[in-house]
């Protein structure tokens, strides 16, 4: 889609977002120089301002999702991947969770909590102001966020107040700039007091800086590549080999339906997953993955791939 028919079609975007959050995957890359991340301070604490962007051309969300998994196994190696269910496919982890959590151990639910699946989503961006890297500001970055945030992007698309608008963030010209605000509460980074502005044009609506901007956007079908994930047979190896030989030997069976405690209905490993990501508690306040354990992941990424 050109700049031009992305400006014509942007009064029914916000349906056609709100429709598309319920139902999406990463190329990820430790380091890469396009992702940017907040800073915070030694206290935890952290402030910036950026702006959502729109779908670039050829792609019709202006972001993707995924899962992915990150645990430390008994052998103390790491397990860092990203789950094959975030493109529609069984995935050894989901499959040993289903175990776990209907074998009646109390202990069981609890590690298969520990290794649930992690949300994500990617979107472009623009550095508005970024006080600890102002040579950040004005450039278009790939973002990376969790839950928490998804959360409030989706609240201003559906207000829950008859005085209150829809507000399209990722929209140039009637969208709102993001105030990203981080602290740190029981040792997680919490964004609930970040906020979307009241809504403004971009650069004034100044079409020249616009599609400059969107030019500048990164191609996010990537993510949703599945030559970007590993195959199955792999990642079992690398579950094998970060668990250890001890729990293999407990019968993991691959692709097994099994049913839960909770229901008589028969599930499948992945609705086991899907359901622990609604009830099992999360490895942080932000609400499930992504922002609050990044730094913890980018510092073990290698330790997992060794």
């Amino acid at each position: 889609m050109s700049f031009a028919n992305m400006k014509q079609n942007r009064n029914d975007a916000i349906s056609k977002l709100v429709a598309a959050s319920a139902g999406t995957n990463e190329k990820k890359s430790y380091g890469d120089d396009r992702m940017w991340k907040p800073t915070v301070d030694k206290a935890g604490n952290g402030y910036a301002v950026i702006r959502f962007l729109p779908a670039g051309e050829g792609e019709e969300l202006p972001w993707v999702r995924y899962w992915d998994h990150g645990f430390k196994g008994s052998t103390g190696r790491w397990y860092i991947e990203k789950s094959l269910t975030s493109i529609g496919q069984q995935d050894p982890v989901s499959e040993l969770n289903s175990q776990l959590w209907n074998s009646g151990r109390d202990e069981d639910k609890e590690t298969a909590r520990q290794r649930k699946r992690r949300l994500h989503h990617v979107s472009n961006i623009l550095v508005v102001s970024d006080s600890a890297n102002p040579e950040n500001e004005g450039k278009v970055f790939l973002y990376e966020y969790g839950k928490k945030i998804m959360d409030k992007i989706m609240d201003v698309m559906q207000p829950q107040f008859a005085d209150e608008t829809p507000v399209n963030p990722f929209d140039f010209w009637g969208g709102a700039n993001f105030k990203l605000k981080i602290r740190q509460v029981e040792g997680y980074r919490n964004y609930d007091k970040s906020e979307f502005d009241s809504a403004v044009a971009l650069f004034d609506g100044d079409e020249a800086q616009l599609e400059e901007v969107y030019n500048k956007l990164y191609k996010l079908s990537e993510f949703t590549d599945a030559e970007s994930y590993k195959e199955y047979g792999e990642l079992k190896k690398k579950l094998y080999e970060v668990i250890g030989e001890a729990e293999v030997a407990t019968g993991f069976t691959p692709a097994q339906t099994v049913e839960m405690n909770t229901t008589k209905e028969p599930v499948t490993p992945n609705s086991v997953e899907s359901s622990m990501d609604e009830v099992g508690p999360t490895s942080s306040s932000e609400g499930g993955a992504g922002d609050s354990d990044e730094d913890t992941l980018s510092y073990f990424a290698k330790l997992a791939s060794s």
